[in-house]
């Protein structure tokens, strides 16, 4: 019997008790797998399980997507998932035992499966391993806790004495003690799950939130923090009578919810790459900033994947619009932060919450590795509202991005192709299913109108 086994033992009467999640995550950044008894869980570990190719890249609905030709062309041929080396771990769903093994997908004869992202974010990191080097990651997660009324983006925690949930109230003291019960438990699941949390912050509107996580020189470890974490969020949220949101902006008249990167790169002997003793950064780190900056429009989709991103990017707030980069400038796509030279890094801003992690990381440090292989210079840094510049701009919508996406043949360079072909009939399909519904909107202004 494992430790993890024996762990739950005590647990064994409760309702869900003595189950496992074995699951993937798709291009969407959903978990989609398997429940099994936890007797399965040594037999799983060693063997897998298989899914269907086809799951890792179905839509936001979970339907097949046609564009893949996985599914009635092919026979919707199974894949392998096998674990991905990590223990099971408590994401508080409902049920005491039911916890998580982590698992990515390869093709029937052992090859990795590029369309699962995770494959495509270790894919990356290859080629960093192979010039000495490895990416030093952080991420900051926002998110909005809602109301949980069906339909509802009302923000939640509307009681007698808490600030009035009408009022954007950043780094407010009263709604992170309003909001203390929940943020200790989602820290203490975390910290059992091996998530190591830096600090938790009350965002610019109504009842949103961040947690940073801290910096560690695993890139994929934490993109699955990452996703693991917003797990633990939403579930925690539910027993505190809430939802939590990650959608990047639910309201018209308040900020977006972020999924910002903050990165470095180390050496052989763990010096940072971008650091040359100056507050100015190294060349390398330049280099870094103008890969980012050349494939940014053309992978604006990889951070911005739904119709709801593009309300996100849009001027007059810090989300960015313009493929920009400065020193302490929160208007550009790229902020170089303050602080001590050795801890010289770039935060990149360009992400919602919504987005996949494993997508982000690979797009960010695939293009920040094309820059330093190619020796690119930047342009001069941007030291005031990059939005009011005229600058090159990301794309300007959903369906912008998936064109500019499809027709670059940079994208294939950054990104592995097989994942750039399953994720474009992905978000290609998702776009179809929003323009066949007809909105009340569009029913108020054409019906008498015309």
């Amino acid at each position: 019997m494992t430790e993890f086994q024996r762990l739950h033992q005590t647990r064994d009467e409760a309702p869900g008790a003595g189950t496992l999640f074995a699951a993937i995550c798709d291009m969407n950044g959903i978990l989609r797998g398997k429940r099994l008894p936890l007797a399965k869980l040594t037999k799983t570990q060693a063997e897998g399980i298989r899914m269907p190719l086809s799951s890792i890249g179905v839509d936001i609905w979970g339907v097949d997507v046609a564009g893949t030709r996985l599914t009635l062309e092919q026979g919707d041929q199974d894949g392998l998932c096998l674990p991905t080396g990590r223990a099971p771990v408590d994401l508080g769903w409902t049920g005491q035992g039911t916890s998580l093994l982590p698992m990515w997908m390869r093709k029937e004869d052992g090859t990795p499966y590029f369309a699962d992202a995770r494959y495509l974010l270790a894919d990356v990191l290859s080629r960093y391993q192979a010039k000495g080097l490895r990416p030093v990651v952080a991420t900051e997660l926002e998110f909005f806790l809602l109301d949980p009324g069906e339909g509802s983006v009302a923000p939640a925690l509307d009681k007698t004495g808490t600030p009035p949930r009408a009022f954007d109230n950043i780094y407010s003291l009263e709604e992170l003690s309003e909001a203390s019960g929940f943020l200790d438990e989602v820290c203490a699941m975390a910290a059992a799950a091996g998530i190591e949390v830096e600090a938790a912050t009350s965002e610019g509107a109504p009842r949103q939130f961040e947690f940073n996580l801290l910096h560690r020189p695993d890139a994929l470890k934490i993109a699955d923090d990452t996703l693991f974490f917003k797990q633990i969020i939403k579930n925690v949220a539910r027993r505190h009578g809430a939802l939590a949101s990650f959608m990047a902006k639910p309201y018209e008249g308040h900020a977006g919810s972020g999924l910002h990167v903050h990165f470095s790169v180390i050496d052989e002997a763990g010096r940072n790459i971008f650091d040359d003793g100056t507050d100015r950064g190294s060349d390398l780190m330049l280099s870094a900033v103008a890969g980012l900056l050349d494939c940014m429009g053309e992978l604006t989709l990889s951070c911005a994947p739904h119709l709801n991103s593009y309300r996100r990017l849009c001027p007059g707030s810090l989300a960015p619009t313009a493929i920009a980069w400065g020193y302490e400038n929160r208007t550009s796509a790229l902020r170089i932060p303050a602080g001590p030279q050795q801890a010289r890094r770039i935060e990149h801003r360009v992400a919602g919450a919504d987005a996949n992690p494993y997508v982000v990381l690979a797009t960010i440090l695939g293009s920040a590795l094309y820059g330093i292989e190619e020796k690119l210079t930047p342009p001069p840094p941007v030291g005031s509202n990059a939005h009011a510049l005229g600058l090159q701009s990301l794309a300007k919508d959903w369906r912008q991005g998936l064109e500019w996406f499809a027709a670059s043949p940079r994208v294939g360079r950054v990104l592995h192709p097989e994942f750039a072909a399953a994720f474009a009939a992905c978000k290609q399909q998702e776009q179809d299913g929003f323009a066949s519904r007809m909105t009340d909107f569009e029913l108020l202004t054409y019906r008498l109108s015309v």
